[in-house]
């Protein structure tokens, strides 16, 4: 559909998050096809990846309004900042002229009151302030719609799993890995190859179809799944899910409110949006202390400003965190990569830049410098 659409030739392409559901491969083709269109696009977005390289103007909307600006991606967040202070510098000098009016209006009535030549000008002064209020102040700073995570680890042992020979029907042949205490690990790969499964085979909701997986001492895993499938939630409002792990329905709509879930605070898991259900898991593995976090697609149903707050709640999390994702940017600060391929290979790649390499030509894989397969070739 998006190829037929991306050479059409129609004028005017619109395009309602065309990068969900696509892998990194097909996002880099994406990327190669808007950037070829002679079409005009309005496209709604949240990779941010995407964005960088093909937008060439933003259309910001928030607040009460929107507004643009004429530039990229990159430049995009020193931008915000500055409108955000010109904003704040306008109103603080309207609100001054106000008090300014006032005073000076309040001065004139009293000197009216001693002496009714001066009437006139109370009057005018009035009027003036009047004109002023009447016309309404500037538009305020748009209020802060990020997230605040709090991730907080309790300590494990330096070995958090041992996979040994593991493999999950035809997806990938059976490979071996030691994940560690710390460690950052992106499983990247084609839609279709197994990642979900190796994710939900680490978390122990499914067994491995050969080989088995250990844990170290001391391992608690919190998992985030990327369809936010959680039936122990159906049917049960966010305080009462989020008061199940504070115990105290203060602490909890407190902690709501830190995830712009505060108004939400009585509605039923199964009325969310899918923004709404991905913050509430999020905030409920903040809640159980884990210090090792499975994620699957976890920024898929987040705005950017809430991807940005996972992230930077991910940097300071001192537990293991093992993702699946097609989010280039967030998967740019993981330590290193397991790659399974279409063909049943799992490769180790020991950074984003390899990584990179890897996803764009997938059969060559096995000629990288740094990639390592970790399945043997009769397996």
């Amino acid at each position: 559909m998006l190829d037929l659409l991306l050479t059409s030739g129609a004028d005017v392409l619109l395009l309602d998050e065309p990068d969900n559901y696509l892998d990194i491969p097909t996002r880099a083709w994406l990327e190669e096809q808007i950037r070829s269109c002679r079409s005009t696009i309005l496209m709604v977005s949240h990779d941010r990846t995407l964005l960088e390289r093909v937008a060439t103007k933003i259309v910001v909307i928030e607040g009460a309004g929107c507004w643009v600006h004429g530039g990229s991606y990159t430049t995009f967040p020193e931008a915000r900042a500055k409108r955000q202070e010109q904003l704040g510098d306008e109103l603080k000098r309207w609100n001054d002229e106000e008090r300014r009016l006032f005073h000076h209006m309040k001065m004139m009535k009293q000197r009216a009151a001693q002496n009714f030549k001066n009437a006139t000008k109370a009057n005018a002064a009035e009027t003036r302030w009047e004109k002023f209020v009447a016309a309404g102040p500037p538009p305020p700073p748009v209020a802060d719609q990020q997230i605040h995570v709090r991730l907080r680890g309790a300590d494990a042992a330096r070995r958090v799993a041992r996979l040994e020979g593991v493999a999950i029907g035809n997806l990938f042949r059976p490979f071996s890995d030691e994940i560690h205490h710390g460690e950052r690990l992106g499983l990247i790969g084609p839609n279709g190859t197994g990642k979900s499964h190796l994710l939900r085979a680490l978390a122990g909701t499914v067994p491995p179809d050969h080989g088995a997986i250990s844990y170290g001492p001391r391992t608690s895993i919190g998992t985030f799944t990327q369809i936010n499938d959680r039936p122990d939630f159906i049917g049960r409002t966010c305080l009462d899910i989020v008061g199940e792990r504070s115990f105290d329905d203060e602490k909890s709509m407190k902690a709501l409110a830190r995830y712009g879930l505060r108004t939400n605070a009585r509605q039923g898991f199964d009325t969310l949006s899918g923004g709404q259900k991905a913050r509430l898991e999020i905030l409920c593995l903040e809640l159980e202390g884990h210090n090792v976090l499975l994620l699957d697609e976890p920024t898929d149903n987040l705005d950017i400003e809430s991807s940005e707050s996972l992230e930077q709640a991910l940097d300071g999390f001192e537990g293991t965190v093992v993702a699946v994702s097609h989010d280039r940017t967030f998967l740019a600060k993981f330590d290193r990569y397991l790659m399974i391929t279409d063909d049943g290979g799992v490769y180790e790649l020991p950074d984003y830049d390899v990584a990179m390499q890897a996803l764009a030509a997938p059969g060559a894989v096995d000629g990288l410098r740094l990639a390592k397969s970790l399945t043997s070739p009769s397996a």
